[in-house]
């Protein structure tokens, strides 16, 4: 169970990592860039499943899920709100299920890595928030 301002912590953390993560997704040269890297990186390990090159409207999609998963990770780090962390786990589950239907559908098993952190974000981000007592509301005179 997590205090308020623990959770507030956790909404800001997933927030963070879903901006580094996913900025280079953001545009066609960067993720021309990190889709070059990955390839090579499936290659140099011999992962099983495909990571084929991107047509333009392949592109286009991985475009607009950057452009707005970093809007939304912005506006969870300035304002890591209860309700954003609640429906970012819900976000979270939904993209670890088509993941792993990708995966199951042949897609690079260098996914799994992206799975994986999607499934731990969203389970942190479910986990009970202690209601705060009236106690702790008051002033404490801390600046």
């Amino acid at each position: 169970m997590w205090t308020s301002t623990q959770y507030r912590r956790v909404v800001r953390g997933s927030a963070w990592y879903d901006l580094i993560v996913t900025a280079a997704f953001a545009t066609p040269w960067s993720f021309a860039a990190l889709h070059g890297l990955l390839s090579g990186l499936s290659q140099a390990l011999n992962l099983p499943g495909e990571l084929p090159a991107f047509e333009p409207m392949h592109m286009l999609m991985a475009n607009l899920l950057g452009s707005i998963v970093c809007v939304w990770a912005v506006l969870r780090i300035r304002d890591p709100l209860q309700v954003f962390g609640r429906y970012d786990a819900v976000g979270r589950f939904l993209f670890a299920t088509w993941q792993l239907y990708a995966l199951l559908h042949g897609a690079s098993s260098l996914l799994v890595i992206f799975l994986f952190f999607e499934l731990v974000w969203g389970v942190v981000q479910v986990l009970p928030v202690r209601a705060s007592s009236r106690a702790s509301l008051a002033p404490t005179g801390a600046v």
